[in-house]
């Protein structure tokens, strides 16, 4: 497969600039391309695919095939049906930047935004370009986040996070703690439980949703409770899509959760009645925080280290736009469907703004 058309690498004034390769960043590029601007995605990783490419193996999606789906091009439909794959997604994000010949020039690491008078300054450590608008859309999956608990240093084991599990061969037949009471906690835990002794721990019994809600009726959530504030949030269904693999668990009875431990000690983890357990390896299931560093100088960061939005406008700076960071950047927005959905309203403002 060829890649996306040839991109100059020099750098020039441009309309807009997509910070990002990744789901949200293609999205942005196809509704762009439609009105006509003229703009380049810059992607700091070598091949398309963004975070998916980094997934493990067996990671399922939450939706089927056409509600997991980018403006312009459905999701083919996994061989042998089901929920598609962290490689059905590579494969749809690579064919969907060539389909669309999105202007992609990677690997480009933007390294910081700055006010650079009429225009904002993209610095790439060798040059920057120049932009009316930056579009970033650089996600959380380089943003891996481990809570602090007393003698994380001092556990002589392996720690891994979501972000650098690859498969349960290299766990077997270990005694493995899996943190966190979400979608990636139990997927993990489901196929880890099959060739290793695990113990499942968080901070709250996990709730199971029922088998009938995917991430079709999620996305519907939180799309109602963005614009009601008294509609019903995914938290009041359950926390965790029961996917195959996790039913499968189930069956086998493999979900039961302790609560948190609250410290670690040279061997495994300890909870505070003074029970302890040794294990090999902790695998941290909790999450991500947004990749902002490279707005930094642009000082827009609130107190709980997010910048303020209105949709996905920063409120300090009228010339940036977030797409794709979870639901404060648009409903559901760090999910293909969401970034879509969320990318459609952000160019029109954008559009909006170039014609001023």
């Amino acid at each position: 497969m060829t890649g996306p058309k040839a991109v100059s690498h020099s750098s020039r004034p441009v309309d807009v600039v997509v910070i990002g390769g990744g789901q949200a960043g293609l999205a942005a590029g196809y509704y762009l391309r439609r009105a006509g601007a003229d703009f380049v995605i810059l992607d700091a990783r070598d091949e398309p695919g963004g975070a998916w490419r980094h997934a493990w193996p067996s990671l399922r999606l939450f939706s089927p095939a056409p509600y997991s789906s980018l403006p312009g091009r459905m999701m083919p439909i996994p061989e042998g049906g089901g929920y598609p794959s962290a490689a059905n997604a590579v494969a749809y994000l690579a064919d969907y930047e060539q389909r669309y010949e999105l202007p992609i020039i990677r690997p480009v690491r933007v390294s910081a935004v700055r006010d650079g008078g009429e225009r904002l300054a993209v610095e790439t450590g060798t040059s920057a370009w120049h932009a009316r608008i930056v579009i970033s859309a650089t996600g959380t999956w380089g943003g891996a986040y481990v809570p602090y608990y007393p003698g994380i240093g001092d556990f002589r084991g392996q720690q891994l996070h979501t972000a650098n599990y690859t498969g349960p061969a290299p766990l077997r037949g270990q005694r493995v703690v899996i943190v966190g009471g979400g979608n990636s906690a139990a997927q993990i835990l489901a196929e880890v439980s099959t060739v290793a002794d695990t113990t499942w721990a968080t901070l709250r019994p996990p709730r199971l949703l029922s088998d009938d809600i995917d991430g079709r009726a999620l996305f519907d959530l939180a799309t109602r409770r963005a614009r009601f504030a008294d509609a019903p949030g995914i938290g009041d269904l359950g926390d965790i899509v029961a996917v195959p693999v996790v039913r499968e668990a189930r069956r086998r009875g493999a979900l039961k959760a302790e609560p948190m431990f609250t410290r670690l000690t040279a061997d495994g983890v300890a909870w505070a009645d003074g029970t302890t357990l040794a294990c090999d390896t902790i695998i941290w299931c909790t999450g991500f925080r947004p990749v902002l560093g490279h707005l930094a100088p642009l000082k827009l960061r609130g107190p709980d280290g997010v910048i303020p939005t209105e949709g996905t406008r920063a409120l300090g700076e009228a010339r940036l736009h977030l797409l794709g960071y979870g639901d404060w950047t648009g409903p559901a927005s760090a999910t293909l469907i969401g970034a879509a959905r969320t990318a459609r309203t952000t160019v029109a403002e954008v559009m909006g703004q170039l014609a001023l």
